[in-house]
């Protein structure tokens, strides 16, 4: 797996003539694996960048993000996006959900601010249950140029991570966007990880119903609707803009 992930990483940059990668760190399980990643087959070609808000990133957040690149010595900048969404709310009417989503759309200017720096191409770290539920900003956390591991569920993601020897502090760590003080994903889904990626699992890979998922999971209709309606109502993120053809 992780040598398929990094040829396919080490063939893009060259196809597209770019002298390397940039990607967002916070400290959760899915940039870690793509620092891991980077470090193994794009070693002195990878740029991590650390965004927190101060004002809501946990410290620990920062912290194991710290460690995780001074472990794998790779090249990082650590931004403090506080100071940022500040100046931007001097001007823009309240709104916590549209600020929140404004933090991804802060950290993703400044990646690709890098990227346009230094010729460098976007990773974005979205797993296969959250691209396919449209549980990311759009041209935020979502803006990327490759998706190294949209191919795994974040239960797989789990996995490779401790074969990859990812700390546990990292892996036990519960998901989170961290686009408000307390932000979980699990907790703003309604649903486990575990859950999310059976029902997707029965869903895209079995092509099974709606109601031949409930059967086949043994998980309540109305959760595994709300997955399949996520998927429905977020494929906008998936795509490119439409063209009004004439």
């Amino acid at each position: 797996m992780q040598n398929k992930i990094g040829s396919f990483l080490v063939e893009e940059v060259s196809q597209r003539q770019a002298f390397g990668v940039v990607f967002g760190l916070s400290g959760g399980i899915d940039s870690a694996v793509i620092a891991v990643l980077c470090s193994k087959f794009l070693k002195g070609k990878s740029l991590a960048l650390l965004m927190p808000d101060s004002k809501v990133t946990p410290k620990i957040d920062t912290e194991d993000a710290i460690k995780l690149v001074d472990k794998l010595g790779i090249e990082y900048k650590l931004i403090d996006i506080g100071f940022i969404n500040k100046e931007y709310s001097k001007y823009l009417e309240p709104n916590p959900f549209a600020y929140g989503n404004l933090s991804a759309r802060i950290r993703a200017n400044i990646l690709y601010y890098y990227a346009n720096a230094k010729k460098y191409l976007v990773l974005g770290s979205s797993d296969k249950s959250e691209f396919l539920i449209g549980y990311f900003t759009k041209f935020g956390d979502g803006a990327a140029d490759l998706l190294p591991i949209a191919s795994l569920y974040k239960t797989q993601i789990r996995q490779f991570a401790k074969f990859l020897g990812i700390s546990d502090s990292i892996i036990s760590k519960k998901s989170s966007p961290g686009l408000w003080e307390g932000h979980i994903a699990e907790t703003e889904i309604g649903l486990s990880y575990e859950e999310v990626d059976s029902i997707l699992h029965c869903l895209f890979d079995k092509n099974f119903s709606v109601q031949e998922t409930v059967n086949f999971t043994g998980i309540d209709n109305s959760s595994v609707d709300k997955i399949y309606k996520m998927y429905k109502n977020n494929e906008h993120k998936r795509i490119t803009p439409k063209i009004c053809q004439i």
